[in-house]
């Protein structure tokens, strides 16, 4: 249980590590101290092997939709950072996308174990939804529940991948709680991804 609890932390690190960079990426103006810290967040990935690694890929064109509590909300490749990375840790592969918006006030993730191919259905790994309404309230956070049933943590359906222009392209469903006790509210939230080069 131990090891899996780390396996879906480290993912999730990933995940956001390899958003900083491609959000940094993503904007136009950057000053140079956000450019020291892009590089040396660079350093870091490069050397977990996430970035500049066969099957990543930073989105041009396409959206990422997410509903969680009767709202959607969504991410659009041509103003915000989406990235569609795959990680191998020792014998472990992972597959999963990854996004903020470009005021930096929303990010979601949401991974997978095992590689990315079309006309799968993978069991959701790990995932968590990030977002502040206003400088008034506190950051809301949305994190993969355990309690949400017998090891049925969602799944990540795609419908198609890396072919000629379109990254990935599919739909997904899990459960994110508030707050990690067992007798916390959790929210079936669902998603859509249609990604593409440019």
């Amino acid at each position: 249980m131990i090891r899996t609890s780390f396996t879906k932390w480290f993912v999730l690190l990933s995940l956001s590590i390899s958003v900083a960079v491609s959000s940094c990426q993503k904007d136009e103006e950057v000053k140079d101290i956000n450019a020291v810290k892009t590089s040396t967040s660079k350093d870091s990935v490069s050397s977990v092997n996430i970035i500049n690694t066969p099957g990543n890929f930073l989105a041009g064109k396409g959206t990422l939709k997410v509903t969680i509590e009767d709202s959607t909300y969504t991410f659009d490749a041509s103003q915000d950072s989406i990235a569609f990375i795959n990680v191998h840790n020792g014998d472990d592969k992972y597959f999963g996308i990854t996004a903020i918006n470009k005021a930096h006030n929303m990010s979601f993730g949401i991974s997978s174990l095992g590689l990315a191919s079309v006309k799968t259905s993978n069991d959701v790994a790990g995932s968590q939804f990030l977002f502040k309404v206003d400088d008034k309230k506190p950051l809301l956070q949305y994190t993969l529940t355990k309690y949400a049933g017998q090891q049925d943590f969602g799944k990540i359906d795609m419908d198609q991948y890396n072919h000629e222009n379109m990254i990935a392209k599919g739909t997904f469903f899990t459960f994110l709680a508030k707050d990690d006790k067992s007798d916390s509210p959790f929210y079936r939230v669902e998603g859509s991804f249609e990604l593409q080069l440019k």
